[in-house]
């Protein structure tokens, strides 16, 4: 019997542990969308943020973005050369094999309809017959014959007479549309072959963007390079911050986009890449980092989007590299290691340190936190100011007096006399 109740009374405890630790708020969470999430409790939010951060640009440039339940896929049979441009190259390959087929066999039947009709098939042998084409004596030389009139070979063997007026037209059509089909195909292999996605992969963005001091402000870097020894003309550097945001009206809006001032006022962004260059942003009052401070940046959930645009030198195309940066990629009180050094009559870039940084003395407040200290300290230096201004021109109001003095008591003496 005591063994009996002992095991009753931990069944019974295990009951209500399992009851104390399935609670209903533990097993049914309500999902809730994004903007509705600050209005939970905290021990709910904070099992919510504690999740990976799903980037919108990937390192290597490639948006993280699929379009899905497209309806109208017909508008891109619209625009036909960038849908075979955009393909894979497996698919490319294989639509520029089958049309050139596709093409060479049907004229090929055409070409032995033509025969067939005519009777030429049943005069193989007849020294006395002229046929539309000469030695066509079954589809599979139609077949050659087509493809030597399309593709211009001419061999001498298979020649079209003139006593075949109908074989005349469709050696016309066949050239045109050979023609066309040959522009088209060739030109669409020539700019998939020419894009510049490749010389993109020569442009590097370092690993993590930092935030430091640079002349007395608060400022977000990152670098940039080039591979090539060909440099790429015009370039031009821009920066876009993906955040969600909630409007006043409470409208929540997702992946709302913001400029990042990288020097477009200044003629900063446009950039000489010779040498790797660090892109600096000065955070400011209207930078959207301008309330964000050290210990608050890890709490951010925001996605730094940099973009740099030029011309190829040696092709005159127009060539785009992207990176981001998360908020585990930003470094608080780091600058980057100097890559560049003077060596015997050239200069020296050593890509081993383009992606290291080295930790410096910068404050963790915000930049509007900085610019509120600065502010109560010019106070003080006003009133020096002013009381210096003050005690210099105290001389001066002294000598004023004292010739007052005199001026009256002259005056006086004439007045007495």
């Amino acid at each position: 019997m005591a063994r009996l109740t002992e095991s009753m009374t931990n069944v019974l405890e295990g009951d209500s542990m399992d009851q104390d630790v399935e609670s209903p708020v533990a097993i049914h969470q309500p999902k809730l969308p994004k903007q509705a999430r600050d209005d939970l409790p905290r021990h709910i939010s904070r099992d919510r943020t504690k999740r990976k951060i799903q980037r919108y640009v990937r390192k290597d440039g490639k948006c993280n973005v699929h379009h899905g339940n497209v309806r109208e896929t017909y508008r891109y049979l619209t625009d036909i050369f960038t849908t075979l441009v955009d393909l894979k190259w497996r698919f490319n390959l294989l639509i520029f094999v089958m049309v050139y087929t596709v093409t060479w066999l049907f004229f090929g039947m055409i070409w032995w309809l033509i025969a067939y009709i005519r009777g030429d098939m049943d005069h193989i042998e007849d020294p006395s017959w002229t046929p539309c084409v000469t030695n066509l004596n079954g589809f599979v030389s139609a077949f050659l014959f087509s493809i030597e009139t399309e593709t211009t070979i001419g061999y001498g063997y298979r020649v079209i007479t003139d006593k075949c007026p109908e074989g005349i037209i469709l050696l016309l059509i066949q050239s045109v549309l050979g023609s066309i089909v040959n522009a088209f195909m060739v030109g669409c292999m020539f700019v998939k072959i020419s894009q510049p996605k490749k010389r993109a992969e020569t442009l590097v963005f370092s690993t993590h963007a930092v935030i430091s001091m640079r002349d007395g402000k608060l400022c977000l870097m990152f670098r940039v390079g080039d591979l090539r020894n060909s440099h790429i003309v015009e370039a031009s550097i821009r920066a876009k911050l993906i955040k969600s945001k909630q409007t006043s009206e409470g409208e929540f809006i997702p992946l709302n986009q913001t400029d990042i001032n990288v020097g477009y006022y200044t003629g900063d962004d446009r950039l000489f890449l010779v040498s790797p260059l660090i892109i600096s942003h000065e955070i400011n009052q209207q930078s959207p980092f301008w309330e964000i401070s050290k210990a608050q940046l890890p709490k951010e959930e925001l996605e730094i989007v940099v973009i740099l645009e030029g011309m190829v030198e040696a092709t005159g195309m127009t060539c785009q590299a992207r990176s981001s940066y998360v908020t585990s990629e930003i470094l608080w009180g780091y600058r980057f290691t100097p890559v560049l050094t003077l060596e015997d009559g050239f200069y020296e870039v050593d890509y081993n340190s383009f992606h290291e940084t080295y930790e410096t003395s910068t404050p963790s407040l915000s930049a509007k936190e900085l610019a509120e200290l600065a502010s109560r300290a010019e106070l003080p230096l006003s009133w020096s100011v002013s009381s210096k201004l003050n005690q210099r021109a105290d001389p001066e109001t002294e000598e004023e007096e004292k010739n007052l003095e005199e001026q009256t008591e002259r005056n006086g003496n004439l007045y007495s006399v």
